[in-house]
């Protein structure tokens, strides 16, 4: 037999014995974006006890510019949170890292399955996407990630290729987008992704809100490209009059009924509505927001701010997004306004809350934690009818919800996990799992110290999973 004719067939058995394989597999997301869901309010489904260590596994470290020079990141920090997949009943992690790789691992044991390289670290968190269309086993499922610009490319490059598709199958690269230059210092991309049907909806730290088709590509400058559908400017060119060149998008966006709301760095909560094809709605803070805004079960957005920008102080705000933004405000959380490493109060991370797990007839309850370190529970949808908060404008003084408990954790960036009736907090010197009481009181179960945390964790059967900046991942639970 030919030679070459003898490896066309071999590969053909080969191809096809894979595509078998691919399509028996029974894969199901358990998460499959960041914050869990389109809603941004699921964590996992049950937290162990206590806290011991399962497995490690060491992520590694990268280089990549900050503070006018090169810095070394280790593990991976904010957001950092894995999504959890279910491949014929085994747990696989996606996690992205610092060391420019997203990594597909075996949460039985910490093996690593493939390792994709960007060209940067990895701040952001993946989005997993079921493409039904794909005749392609590689095609099937479609991870979106976000990376820094490049740690070589300048901010003024034609290229900067900070988003990408990746294979959940196999690790290979599928397309590239390129999050053009504009006002904006960053060329980032730190969001992840909501995947409606066949179109993804992304905020960019270029200050664009892109709307593309992950499943339909095309080559272009070497590279398979996404179609574009829209690129929406989420930012006025005035607005560095006040924020300088720090106009980003960093935060994910949130989707409630057709309206996907997204929190920029201009301070505006800004809503597309998916019928209109167009934004509709605009709310108003002027603070950099970076945390992402996360969905209640009666449709309120609670929104996490930062102190930068604003006379008055950082902390929670609820809002009703169906109510025009002028009567939109329902309650206001502040967090004390102390300068702790580059932030100066306010809430960096995400508001948790407790909806998506709870018991029908337990309280409806958010945990808070800032950069002041306190970790507060709050009934979120009920109103302190006694109190009222100082706004973060600084003049008004708004609704207040009604406080069950309050605790010093120390400083995060993090965002809890509330999971039934425990709380877990990874914060700037450890990781802390409490309970909560039926009122909202709160004891402390266990507690790791000695751990810088940036990440969120993320929570499968009583195992929770959570990268480090000591450069590892941790598998930790009951043994």
């Amino acid at each position: 037999m030919n030679i070459l004719l003898y490896h066309r067939l071999v590969f053909l058995v080969l191809f096809l014995q894979h595509a078998s394989f691919v399509h028996s597999q029974e894969i199901e997301f358990r998460t499959h974006t960041y914050l869990g869901n389109e809603k941004r309010n699921y964590y996992g489904n049950e937290l162990p006890n206590s806290l011991s260590i399962v497995w490690e596994h060491a992520l590694g470290q990268g280089i990549s510019p900050a503070y006018g020079g090169d810095k070394i990141w280790k593990g991976a920090g904010w957001t950092g949170q894995a999504l959890i997949v279910s491949e014929n009943n085994r747990i696989y992690l996606i996690q992205p890292s610092f060391d420019y790789g997203l990594k597909k691992i075996d949460a039985e044991n910490g093996m690593l399955i493939w390792d994709y390289k960007f060209d940067d670290i990895l701040k952001g968190s993946p989005t997993i996407w079921f493409n039904a269309k794909a005749n392609d086993p590689e095609w099937k499922y479609v991870i979106l990630q976000g990376s820094r610009r490049g740690a070589k490319v300048s901010i003024d490059a034609k290229d900067a290729y900070s988003f990408r598709g990746i294979s959940y199958l196999t690790g290979k690269e599928m397309w590239r987008f390129n999050v053009e230059r504009t006002l904006s210092y960053s060329r980032d991309v730190d969001a992840s992704a909501l995947v409606i049907n066949d179109t993804a909806y992304i905020p960019l730290e270029n200050g664009y809100f892109a709307i593309l088709n992950p499943g339909l590509v095309k080559k272009s400058d070497g590279y398979f490209q996404p179609h574009i559908y829209k690129k929406i400017k989420y930012f006025e060119d005035t607005d560095t009059l006040i924020h300088g060149t720090n106009i980003e998008c960093e935060s994910s966006p949130v989707m409630i009924g057709r309206t996907i709301y997204t929190a920029t760095g201009t301070g505006r909560i800004i809503g597309y509505n998916l019928d209109k094809r167009d934004t509709t709605w605009c709310f108003n803070i002027g603070a950099d927001l970076n945390g992402t805004p996360v969905a209640t079960a009666d449709n309120k957005l609670i929104i996490a701010i930062e102190k930068d920008y604003i006379a008055g102080p950082g902390g929670a705000l609820m809002l009703d997004p169906s109510k025009a933004p002028s009567e939109a405000i329902v309650w206001y959380l502040p967090t004390l306004s102390e300068k702790w490493f580059h932030w100066h109060g306010g809430i960096v991370g995400s508001v948790a809350v407790n909806d998506a797990t709870a018991d029908s007839t337990a309280l409806r309850m958010a945990a808070i934690i800032g950069t002041d370190g306190y970790l507060t529970v709050v009934a979120h949808n009920m109103v302190d009818t006694q109190a009222k908060s100082l706004s973060f404008n600084g003049k008004d003084w708004l609704p207040s919800p009604r406080i069950l408990s309050r605790m010093y954790i120390g400083g995060a960036i993090s965002t809890p996990l509330f999971i039934h009736d425990k709380i877990l907090v990874a914060h700037d010197t450890g990781l802390v799992l409490l309970k909560v009481g039926s009122k909202g009181e709160i004891q402390i179960l266990d507690k790791i110290e000695g751990w810088e945390i940036d990440a969120t964790p993320v929570v499968y059967n009583k195992r929770i999973y959570v990268a480090v900046k000591n450069g590892m991942l941790y598998c930790i639970g009951e043994i």
